[in-house]
């Protein structure tokens, strides 16, 4: 069964980037280390994993995406602390 997960980075300039991902390892080594990573995290490296959320399903995980990415900063860090 494939995994759908939201996930929340922190960038090597204090930024918070969000995104989704069926394979956690190794989307976080595209954003460190390859050409396949975010526009956005390319030029802010490293990124370390600061917060994760498994779904069931794909529609989930995006929705939930999407959600996150309208919080406000303060939000996603209380996320991140929970």
């Amino acid at each position: 069964m494939t995994q759908h997960l939201v996930y929340i980075l922190e960038c090597g300039d204090g930024s918070l980037y969000t995104g989704y991902t069926t394979d956690l390892v190794k989307r976080i080594d595209e954003h460190n280390n390859s050409t396949r990573g975010a526009r956005y995290t390319s030029g802010r490296r490293p990124v370390v994993l600061k917060h994760h959320e498994r779904y069931a399903s794909r529609g989930a995980a995006l929705s939930r995406e999407a959600e996150i990415k309208r919080l406000s900063r303060a939000a996603k860090l209380a996320l991140c602390c929970d």
